[in-house]
């Protein structure tokens, strides 16, 4: 493992009692990211891993009591302070990839259904910050419920380098303080606008309704037994944005039109209309790109989470170890994704890693 990862890891503040503490934070931190790379999805698989791997792992950690229990590792990072470990994430990221400018930042929230007891929902809902052209997670903060998310993601802007990278949110985030936090950290904003904004909506449709569009670009793609058409016309001449002051650096709004068509199939035609403001004056061709990233974050970040490490199933409820369970989990899809000579899908690399050391290296060496 880098000794930029290990040095960040270092930095995270033991709370344990110094009394009975038989195990080295750090080995706890190192061997439960290369466990879970190697297809560890609980604490007893991170324990069992470990303990067939320990002539490994003894190489380069001290284990003075040898392998720690699976109820160790739980109450570690049951207690273990969660922001002082996604910030440690953060750092060791940003100090080892540099995001190219205009690179499109995804922000998106998810739930961790598993983590719900009794009925009761899930009180864990993580917003994180995919870059989609580096494919690869910058870092996440965690809210208390997917309504929250409109205070969550200004903390997650801040504690981000995003300058000179294009910032896309769903509707959820088409926020004014938002659109501000984005700008004030020199960045640029393309943010989903539906009836939650209700004057903006209207005035938005009403502009496309009126206006002379400046800009259109059409694609269409046909996989899966379907044909879908995308029509995206921009238009920078807002004056019938009634409170464009307010939104900070507002200079177009975008307007994609969607049409799904299924081949050999009796399934209706589906339409669909979409509507956006960004600060950035561009062409259609660009929108239609930067609109499209934007979903990267569903199908290569969460969708990965759940299918190729089992995120949503996870039944992690004691204190902050769900949320340290998902910092694991981004560390370890990040040094995965990293590693590029195995031309396979994640699941397959974890298997890999599992069985042969040798590639294991591969993947610590970023």
């Amino acid at each position: 493992m880098t000794e930029k990862l290990r040095s960040a890891l270092d930095q995270i503040d033991d709370p344990r009692r110094e009394l009975g503490r038989k195990h080295f934070l750090n080995d706890i931190l190192v061997i439960s990211i290369i466990a879970i790379i190697s297809g560890a999805e609980t604490w007893n698989n991170i324990e069992d891993y470990a303990k067939i791997k320990e002539s490994f792992l003894r190489s380069f950690l001290r284990l003075p009591h040898g392998i720690p229990s699976h109820d160790t590792f739980n109450r570690v990072f049951s207690i273990i302070d969660p922001e002082q470990f996604e910030k440690c994430f953060i750092d060791w990221f940003q100090s080892t990839v540099k995001i190219e400018m205009g690179e499109f930042i995804s922000i998106d929230g998810k739930t961790i259904r598993g983590a719900k007891s009794k009925g009761k929902k899930s009180p864990f809902h993580i917003v994180s910050a995919w870059a989609s052209k580096a494919n690869l997670v910058l870092g996440q903060v965690m809210t208390d419920e997917k309504s929250n998310e409109i205070t969550a993601i200004p903390q997650l802007i801040e504690i981000l380098d995003l300058k000179e990278t294009v910032v896309t949110i769903d509707a959820m985030g088409c926020q004014v303080e938002i659109a501000k936090c984005i700008i004030d950290n020199e960045a640029d904003y393309i943010l989903a606008v539906k009836n939650n904004q209700k004057t903006l909506y209207e005035d938005t449709e009403f502009s496309f309704s009126k206006t002379k569009t400046d800009k259109t670009h059409e694609t269409i793609e046909g996989n899966h037994g379907r044909i879908e058409t995308r029509v995206c016309c921009v238009i920078t001449d807002l004056k019938d944005i009634e409170f464009k002051a307010k939104w900070k650096n507002l200079k177009s709004i975008i307007r994609i039109e969607s049409t799904r068509e299924f081949k050999n199939s009796d399934k209706p035609m589906e339409q669909a209309t979409r509507y956006y403001i960004s600060s950035i004056d561009s062409t259609a061709e660009y929108f239609q790109k930067a609109i499209r990233s934007h979903w990267s974050i569903e199908n290569k970040l969460h969708w990965t989470l759940d299918v190729a490490f089992g995120e949503d199933a996870s039944r992690k409820r004691t204190g902050n170890s769900p949320r340290n369970f998902s910092t694991l989990l981004k560390i370890a899809l990040n040094l995965l994704k990293k590693e590029t000579s195995l031309k396979q899908g994640i699941k397959g690399k974890r298997l890999k890693a599992g069985w042969d050391v040798k590639y294991l290296l591969k993947v610590l060496s970023f």
